[in-house]
């Protein structure tokens, strides 16, 4: 186990740990830490705590001390030369002609680089523009390019449900979402409807298909509980039935009737079958058109004048 503070660089940004040494750390405190970049200025977000050290991304860093008053001031004067610098990143762009859209402008608490985030359809040729921009700051110069998501997240706004968006409020990172979730939540599966300000599916449905899933399997679980207890209870009935006795009221027979062969009727005894009637197998005799024969008072007539 080893002993650990998270900090927070970026309000809603991602949470690093770092180990927290011999300085005594609570959250909400503010720290100077060392970084890949180099010294930088975050807040302590999760306090000291001990975890196991294969969740951790080695080497860990150190906490170097807490922030004092002089680093506070040193924060807002680099958040006042962030203001220009954005200024000039886009007359520079206007300027080399690129396809580039500037999104926000960065510099470390050391003021050793100046980050410039952007975002483009595709890949850009800034060489031209790194060279134009060392020669302004006199410093080092990084371009990176963003995604839609991360320009969301940096730039904030409302969401379509008329709250601050998630991913500018608390989401430290960015979680795979697909339409699946939205056919899980019987969402329409329009677009413009489950898509957030950035065009992508929106955040929420990651977080929220877990509720619907739980909810899910409890519905089908009391269903199945339902229907094993119909299915209990008919067989309970259909046992019932069984038992009951034959020599009982419900259980006597009747005495059937069938017709003897000279017309009259006698009784049957108990168990024995009433003799069916035969089927009628007298058709219906087809019609046929008669035939044009001499009638017999005729024929005999002939034969008379013959003799005569």
């Amino acid at each position: 186990m080893v002993k650990v503070v998270g900090v927070r660089f970026k309000h809603a940004g991602k949470i690093y740990y770092f180990d927290p040494g011999d300085v005594e750390l609570s959250s909400g405190d503010a720290v100077i830490v060392e970084t890949v970049r180099g010294v930088e200025y975050g807040d302590v977000v999760v306090p000291p705590k001990e975890i196991a050290e294969s969740d951790l991304v080695q080497p860990l860093k150190q906490v170097l001390r807490r922030a004092t008053e002089a680093d506070m001031q040193t924060m807002q004067e680099n958040a006042g030369k962030e203001a220009s610098a954005f200024q000039i990143g886009l007359e520079k762009i206007e300027k080399h002609g690129l396809p580039m859209k500037l999104v926000d402008v960065e510099y470390t608490f050391d003021n050793n680089k100046v980050i410039f985030y952007f975002t483009a359809d595709g890949r850009v040729d800034f060489r031209d523009l790194v060279k134009d921009l060392a020669s302004v700051f006199r410093t080092r110069i990084e371009l990176r390019q963003i995604g839609v998501r991360d320009q969301a997240k940096m730039l904030g706004g409302l969401g379509p449900c008329g709250r601050s968006m998630c991913c500018a409020t608390f989401l430290g990172e960015f979680e795979p979402v697909s339409i699946k979730m939205a056919k899980e939540q019987n969402l329409s599966l329009n677009p413009s409807k489950i898509s957030g300000i950035c065009g992508r599916l929106m955040c929420c449905l990651k977080f929220e298909t877990e509720v619907y899933k739980a909810e899910k399997e409890s519905r089908m679980e009391e269903s199945q509980g339902h229907t094993d207890g119909e299915s209990a209870k008919k067989k309970s009935v259909r046992g019932s039935q069984a038992e009951k006795p034959e020599d009982g009221t419900d259980g006597e027979r009747k005495a059937e009737v069938k017709e003897t062969p000279s017309g009259g009727s006698g009784e049957l005894e108990s168990g024995q079958q009433p003799a069916m009637p035969k089927p009628n197998r007298n058709r219906k005799r087809r019609y046929r058109r008669p035939r044009n024969r001499p009638k017999k008072d005729q024929g005999k007539q002939g034969q008379n004048s013959d003799k005569r």
